[in-house]
């Protein structure tokens, strides 16, 4: 979800009016697709935000300073090496395109004034950040070689090129009579689909305002439309037009789904209609409600333990398949029961098989033999075949069990990396993936200022309320912080999050309230009449050896409560 180049074109207006003549005084990394530009104006620092991220790419100011990585990456190195002290000279978007350029002036060798461009292309998945000098491309964030794209390559110390030109019409510049010729031209097309390739800059949003405008439908031909509703579509292109002008930065969301976001008012959709006073603020509401900006690791990790989850899963499928066949031992027995009895009767490699009236039941019942051994032989192998799988029994289930817990620990590393939103939440699991051996720790990383801390609430009546985010937290919330009178709650048989209420005398109220945080902070959130376990902590036990995370209690009392909604207004 991101804006298009007609959208950018106050966005640019915006961002140009407070960073022009800033000095560029720090420039920090977030994760492979997010920088922060800090620019300090005369009484006033502004923080710029740069992502190329392909699910949401923009380039807007922030109110918060995000958490950087503890090591910057090379490109970030080569920013601050040119662009820091610099002052941004201007910046300007190439054309109506998703594409916006910063100029900075740097001092260089001898006093010289250098003038570096610093390139956003926000283009969905082939956005990219590339640092210019003097039209030559000093580095990328995504290098692109010949082996990647034959139509473009990005690499240091080439020329750079544009992404290839468009042939369409700026509706800011262009006359909007030459337009509708241009949308005119296809009458086979329909109008949508016409209007788009005839506007530069427009995407599926900018069109369909525009038609709604025009009181026309979308997939209407060009060819069924009359005088009247060409008139009324030069209309809409002159209203959306200086809508732009002076912009109504708005979003649209159904049940807390992000459905639009746009630097004017769209009134063709439906859905709760959010306006701002500028396009920076909404894209960094989109951000957060979209969920763009991922901690370094996290999607690794995920896809680790996921791996790891369907290992288990396969693995104790094989061993109840294992199990299955060992609760037939008995069959070997009676099979080898029969052998011995009939066995005055037989041949030695006489037959395949043989079929006798069952000693323990007289039913028919049909034995195998292998034609290789004699009777005796086969007798014995059925015997060990039987030994082999009564020893078994005992051992497979072991292992089923082994691998049922390792399997309720695995979801509950997942269910910690889909909360986790910090470096530091991340570097948690990090340590305890390899404390645990699923993962190797390659290189020494430099330690975290911060050690993460456990969210915290505060109940209705005041008491404090405390969750983990992960198994670590868990732990040492629930042994090293928590008094043992105070209350510890948890979904019941569901992976979640250890909740400790900081109150030996809890209110009806505030044990509802904590409840009902337990039951949003487990795998259950989004369902309703959740099971939550309520015990003092003296009863919270962790056996020895157990990994991360996992408790036995005793005493506890059990309490049906729907999750907590609109967690974030709370903390």
């Amino acid at each position: 979800m991101n804006l298009d180049g007609f959208s950018m074109r106050p966005l640019t207006r915006e961002l140009a009016e407070a960073l022009t003549g800033g000095r560029v005084d720090k420039i920090t990394q977030q994760n492979k697709a997010n920088l922060t530009l800090t620019i300090r104006q005369p009484g006033r620092t502004f923080l710029l935000r740069i992502s190329v991220a392909p699910q949401n790419p923009s380039v807007h100011l922030m109110t918060k300073a995000p958490e950087n990585l503890p090591e910057p990456p090379t490109f970030c190195m080569v920013l601050r090496k040119n662009l820091e002290g610099g002052r941004i000279a201007a910046i300007r978007q190439y054309e109506l395109d998703r594409i916006i350029f910063i100029d900075v002036d740097s001092i260089g060798a001898g006093g010289r004034i250098q003038t570096f461009t610093l390139a956003a292309e926000l283009i969905g998945k082939y956005s990219n950040l590339i640092l210019l000098s003097d039209g030559q491309i000093v580095d990328a964030l995504k290098k692109i070689g010949t082996n990647s794209s034959r139509v473009r390559t990005v690499l240091p110390n080439q020329a750079y090129q544009l992404p290839p030109a468009q042939d369409k019409l700026d509706i800011f510049a262009a006359d909007v009579d030459k337009i509708l010729e241009r949308v005119k031209v296809d009458e086979s097309a329909r109008l949508d689909k016409a209007i788009m390739n005839a506007c530069q800059g427009f995407g599926p949003q900018s069109v369909k305002e525009t038609i709604y405008l025009a009181g026309l439908p979308n997939d209407i031909k060009i060819a069924a439309l009359d005088a009247k509703d060409f008139d009324s579509l030069r209309a809409a292109l002159i209203e959306i037009r200086d809508a732009a002008k002076n912009p109504t930065p708005c979003m649209i969301n159904d049940a807390g789904k992000v459905l639009a976001i746009s630097a004017v008012k769209l009134n063709y959709l439906r859905g709760a209609v959010r306006t701002f006073e500028t396009l920076s603020e909404l894209l960094e509401v989109a951000d957060d409600l979209i969920g763009s900006y991922v901690p370094p690791d996290k999607e690794r990790f995920t896809k680790l333990v996921n791996n790891e989850l369907r290992r288990a899963v396969n693995k104790i499928a094989v061993l109840e398949e294992e199990l299955a066949a060992a609760d037939d031992a008995d069959a070997w027995r009676i099979r080898a029961d029969n052998l011995s009895t009939y066995r005055y009767q037989l041949k030695d490699h006489a037959a395949d098989s043989i079929t006798v009236a069952n000693i323990y039941d007289g039913a028919e019942l049909t034995i195998a033999l292998d034609r290789r051994l004699t009777v005796s032989a086969n007798i014995q192998a059925c015997y060990k075949k039987y030994d082999k799988l009564k020893r078994s029994t005992k051992f497979i289930a072991a292992q089923i069990e082994l691998c049922r817990e390792e399997i309720a620990y695995l979801e509950s590393v997942a269910h910690a990396l889909t909360a986790s939103t910090t470096l530091a939440d991340v570097d948690e699991i990090r340590a305890e993936l390899i404390a645990c051996g699923y993962l190797k720790d390659a290189k020494k990383r430099t330690a975290l200022s911060k050690k993460p801390q456990p969210l915290k609430f505060t109940a209705p009546d005041g008491t404090e309320i405390l969750i983990g985010k992960n198994n670590s937290q868990n732990d040492r919330l629930t042994f090293k912080l928590a008094a043992p009178d105070d209350l510890w709650l948890h979904a019941k048989d569901i992976t979640g999050s250890h909740v400790i209420v900081r109150s030996s005398d809890v209110s009806a109220e505030t044990l509802q309230f904590a409840a009902e945080l337990a039951a949003h902070f487990s795998k259950a959130q989004n369902s309703s009449n959740v099971p939550v376990d309520y015990v003092r902590c003296r009863f919270v036990k962790k056996p020895s050896g157990a990994k991360p995370g996992f408790v036995i209690f005793t005493n506890q009392r059990t309490l049906y409560v729907t999750p907590r909604e609109n967690i974030d207004s709370l903390l």
